[in-house]
C-alpha cells in the first residue's frame, strides 16, 4: 500500500520502519490516517497516529534524535508521545502510544469511535508485506459508508469525557452523523466534561468553528445540553427577550447569527479578499474565520446584564461594553492567545458600529476613518460580524428598506477596507520630536493624541504639508489648555 504515502511521507515512514525493525517493534498506523484515507480527505500537515504494544516513549524518544524530529511526552501515565517533523513545507505529527489493553484488539475496542478504529500494520502500509487488508473489527469501514459516528463501547466518554464534544467536532468536519444511541449517552455523561483542560475543549470547539456547520451544531450541542457546559455563560441569554426590532431571543438570536454569517460567506465563497483575510493564521493554526464565529456567538452576551425598561422601551445601553468584558473571561478561560483575545474584544465591542454608520444618508470622511482606526485589523470582522447580526434580526420594526441599506454600507466599507489595505501608508508629515522641539513638550500621552489628531487631518485632506501640520497641532495644545 505504498500508494497511501506521497514521496515524502514514503521517505519518512520507511525511515520509522527501519527503525522499528533494527528495535524488533511491531507498529501499527491506527485510527484518523486510515479513515481519511478510505473518504479520500487529504492533510496539508500529514498526522499519522502508531500504536505498539509498550514502551511508546521510549521508542519515540530514540527514533526522534535519529530522524532529528521534536518531541514531547503527552501522557506519560498511559504512555503517549508526539515527534513533529518538518520536510519541505509541510509539518508531520507522529503520534505514538501503548497498547490500551494486551493486545491490538483491546486497543481497538477502547479507542473513541468505530470510525477510528482501523488499523494496519507499518509493514503493509509501507509494501514491504504483500498482504495489505485493513484491521477493521469494529464495523469501522461499514459507519464509514452510512457516514455514521457511533462510540465503540459504552465506558468511551468515561475513559475520556473530551470525545463527548470530539463527537460533534468529528459530525461537523466529516458531515457525519452521531447516532441516537451515542447522544443519548452523551446527554447523561455531558458534565464529566467540567474535567477536560479547557486548552482540549477549546481546540475541538475551534474544529466546529473552522467548518460550514458551525451553526447546525452549536444548536445541537445546546439541545443536548452539552454547550452550556463548554460556554457556562450562554445561560444568561436563555430567554431573555429583546424589542419589537427583534424575532428572537438573545441565545437563538445568537445563533442565527452564526447562521447568516455563514450563508453570506457561502455566497462569497469566490472572493479573493475576504478568503484570504478570513484564512489568516492568528495563532497556533487557528484562523480567523474560526474565530469570527465565537465573536458572532458572543457578540451580545452582554444584553442580559444591560437589559432596562425605560418608558415603556427594553433597552440594552452599553451591552457591548459589558459583552466585550465577559468575553475576555471566557477567552482567557480558552486559553486563547493576546491576539485572539484583542480581536474578539474589537468584534464585541464595535459590532454596533457599523449600524450607526448605516443610518447615516453619507458618510463622512471622519467617521470613515475613525472606523478603519478604532476596529484595526479587525475591521472587517466587524462588518461581517454585523451583516450577520442584522440578517438575524427580523422583527416587526425591522424593514426590508433598512436591512439592505446597512447590507449596502457593509459591503462597501468591506471594499474600502481592502483597498486601503492594497495602498501604501501616507508617511506622517511631522514626528514626536518634531512636536517636542517646536512646542517645547516633554515625553507623554500628549504627544500621541496629538498625533493621532494629525493622522486624522491628514487622512481626510485637512493637512498636506508639515506647516500645516504643526499648525494643526498648536490649535489642539490649546483647546486641551
Amino acid at each position: 500500500m505504498n500508494y497511501l504515502f506521497k514521496e515524502d511521507s514514503r521517505h519518512l515512514l520507511n525511515e520509522v520502519l527501519s527503525f522499528s525493525r533494527e528495535k524488533k517493534v511491531r507498529l501499527y498506523i491506527v485510527g484518523g490516517f486510515l479513515r481519511d484515507y478510505i473518504l479520500k480527505r487529504s492533510r496539508v500537515n500529514p498526522d499519522i497516529d502508531f500504536c505498539l504494544k509498550k514502551g511508546s516513549i521510549n521508542f519515540g524518544r530514540k527514533l526522534s534524535a535519529k530522524i532529528k524530529a521534536g518531541f514531547v511526552v503527552l501522557d506519560k501515565e498511559h504512555g503517549a508521545c508526539r515527534l513533529v517533523k518538518k520536510i519541505k513545507d509541510k509539518i508531520y505529527t507522529l503520534d505514538f502510544t501503548d497498547f490500551r489493553g494486551k493486545t491490538l484488539e483491546e486497543d481497538l475496542l477502547h479507542r473513541d469511535f468505530t470510525i477510528n478504529t482501523l488499523a494496519l500494520g507499518l509493514e503493509e502500509a509501507t509494501g514491504l508485506r504483500e498482504k495489505t487488508v485493513l484491521i477493521d473489527l469494529y464495523g469501522a469501514a461499514e459507519d464509514l459508508r452510512k457516514k455514521i459516528i457511533r462510540m465503540v463501547n459504552k465506558e468511551a466518554f468515561d475513559e475520556d469525557p473530551l470525545r463527548i464534544l470530539r463527537a460533534f467536532s468529528l459530525s461537523a468536519v466529516l458531515g457525519f452523523k452521531i447516532d441516537s444511541t451515542t447522544l443519548k449517552l452523551i446527554r447523561v455523561k455531558r458534565n464529566k466534561l467540567t474535567a477536560v483542560s479547557c486548552e482540549r475543549l477549546r481546540e475541538e470547539l475551534f474544529k466546529i468553528f473552522d467548518t460550514e456547520r458551525s451553526y447546525e451544531h452549536m444548536v445541537m450541542m445546546d439541545k443536548h445540553k452539552v454547550l452550556q457546559v463548554v460556554i457556562p455563560e450562554i445561560e444568561l441569554m436563555r430567554g431573555i427577550t429583546q424589542g419589537p426590532y427583534h424575532h428572537l431571543d438573545v441565545l437563538k438570536h445568537s445563533f442565527e447569527t452564526i447562521r447568516q454569517l455563514e450563508n453570506f460567506l457561502a455566497e462569497n465563497k469566490f472572493n479573493r479578499d475576504i478568503n484570504n483575510y478570513l484564512n489568516e493564521e492568528l495563532s497556533s493554526g487557528r484562523r480567523r474565520y474560526a474565530l469570527i464565529k465565537l465573536g458572532a456567538f458572543l457578540h451580545d452576551i452582554g444584553k442580559p446584564q444591560a437589559k432596562r425598561r425605560l418608558k415603556g422601551r427594553t433597552m440594552f445601553h452599553g451591552h457591548e461594553r459589558i459583552g466585550s468584558a465577559i468575553t475576555t473571561v471566557i477567552a482567557r478561560r480558552l486559553k486563547l492567545s493576546n491576539v485572539e483575545i484583542d480581536a474578539l474584544r474589537k468584534m464585541v465591542f464595535w459590532h454596533l458600529r457599523p449600524g450607526y454608520l448605516a443610518d447615516n444618508e453619507e458618510i463622512s470622511a471622519r467617521a470613515n476613518f475613525r472606523y478603519f482606526r478604532d476596529t484595526a485589523k479587525e475591521g472587517v470582522s466587524v462588518l461581517l460580524l454585523s451583516l450577520g447580526d442584522q440578517r438575524a434580526t427580523r422583527g416587526r420594526l425591522t424593514s426590508e428598506e433598512s436591512r439592505l441599506t446597512h447590507e449596502k454600507v457593509v459591503i462597501s466599507l468591506i471594499k474600502e477596507y481592502f483597498r486601503r489595505s492594497k495602498e501604501k501608508k501616507l508617511k506622517r508629515l511631522v514626528t514626536g520630536n518634531d512636536l517636542m522641539r517646536k512646542f517645547k513638550l516633554p515625553p507623554s500621552p500628549l504627544i500621541g493624541r496629538i498625533l493621532i489628531h494629525l493622522e486624522e487631518l491628514q487622512a481626510i485632506a485637512k493637512i498636506n504639508s508639515k506647516q500645516e501640520a504643526l499648525k494643526a497641532a498648536n490649535i489642539f495644545l490649546k483647546k486641551e489648555g
